[in-house]
């Protein structure tokens, strides 16, 4: 059977943006997908006007980040691993708790997944770089994981993502054929989740990749194990995307977030339908440590311990 290269869209009606929540159709639609295909895009899902404010912000942080002798770059400078502020100044529930993308994955983890990993992938123009390279075809679950949906990613563009600007290269399907065995190294090593060139090639035959253009305010779902490509951005302003992991509440994960000491009333299960690993800090702290976190493999997405003797 032959399938599209091309995602799933859901385009959502003033309905469900006002109450919040997906009709059944649309929630049994973005579920097939993310089963079938690993991946869903929801469009038109957060307001505009949030997303420009962020960017501004984060923009002027991508370049200090950029500048530094230690820049947390990713196989090459033209890409950075960057956080968000997380202080009320910055901070919105609708970018971050939104209880439609909470709905989406809890349908497909269980009720009060778990959120305990927040940043960013920034891409920088080539005026600002050596010349424009991509990243190699690789994986998140860079290490011996499950074979059933255990995390999925909630991707954030702050502005609309098209392949000039450097839209992720996504491998539709392979969230259901990614091992260890499809990998150059594991977690921790120079070649952690790299795909093996061979397996790419094969695997172009059964379905290709796509680089969809994400319009802004759009929010892309997808499952960790799936393969992708961080792409060049040959425009003239970086491209950010937040990176949002909820885990299934059954995943013992250890990673946590640092929020200032302020955003403790939004942090509430209950209220918002996920569990979050928050650590809180005071506003200074957390102003001063957002950007001088540590990245890339020092983050592990694996359970604490797998439970043996059971399956």
């Amino acid at each position: 059977m032959s399938f599209s290269i091309d995602p799933i869209r859901i385009s959502l009606s003033q309905s469900e943006l006002k109450v919040g929540a997906l009709t059944q159709r649309n929630l049994e639609i973005a579920t097939r997908a993310l089963h079938r295909d690993g991946m869903i895009i929801i469009e038109k899902l957060i307001p505009e006007a949030l997303l420009d404010k962020l960017n501004e912000k984060m923009v002027k942080d991508a370049y200090e980040l950029q500048a530094r002798k230690d820049s947390p770059c990713n196989f090459n400078k033209g890409y950075v691993q960057q956080d968000p502020p997380l202080t009320a100044d910055w901070f919105s529930e609708e970018i971050y708790f939104n209880s439609i993308v909470t709905q989406v994955t809890s349908t497909t983890l269980g009720p009060f997944p778990l959120v305990s990993f927040i940043s960013g992938n920034t891409a920088f123009p080539p005026a600002t770089t050596s010349l424009p390279t991509s990243q190699p075809t690789q994986t998140d679950a860079a290490f011996d994981h499950l074979d059933l949906p255990f995390s999925l990613v909630v991707n954030i563009p702050l502005t609309t993502m098209t392949p000039e600007n450097g839209s992720t290269e996504l491998w539709l399907g392979t969230h259901s054929i990614t091992t260890l065995g499809c990998q150059e190294g594991v977690h921790g090593d120079r070649a952690s989740g790299r795909i093996k060139t061979k397996l790419i090639e094969e695997r172009k035959k059964v379905r290709g990749p796509c680089q969809p253009v994400v319009a802004r305010g759009s929010v892309v779902i997808r499952d960790l194990r799936i393969w992708y490509r961080d792409m060049p951005n040959l425009s003239n302003a970086p491209r950010i995307m937040l990176t949002l992991l909820h885990f299934a509440p059954w995943y013992r994960n250890t990673m946590q977030v640092e929020f200032a000491e302020e955003l403790r009333p939004l942090v509430w299960r209950e209220r918002i339908g996920l569990r979050v690993a928050a650590r809180f800090l005071t506003k200074y702290e957390a102003e001063k440590r957002y950007l001088n976190r540590p990245f890339s493999n020092v983050y592990g997405f694996d359970q604490q311990k797998r439970i043996e003797g059971i399956f």
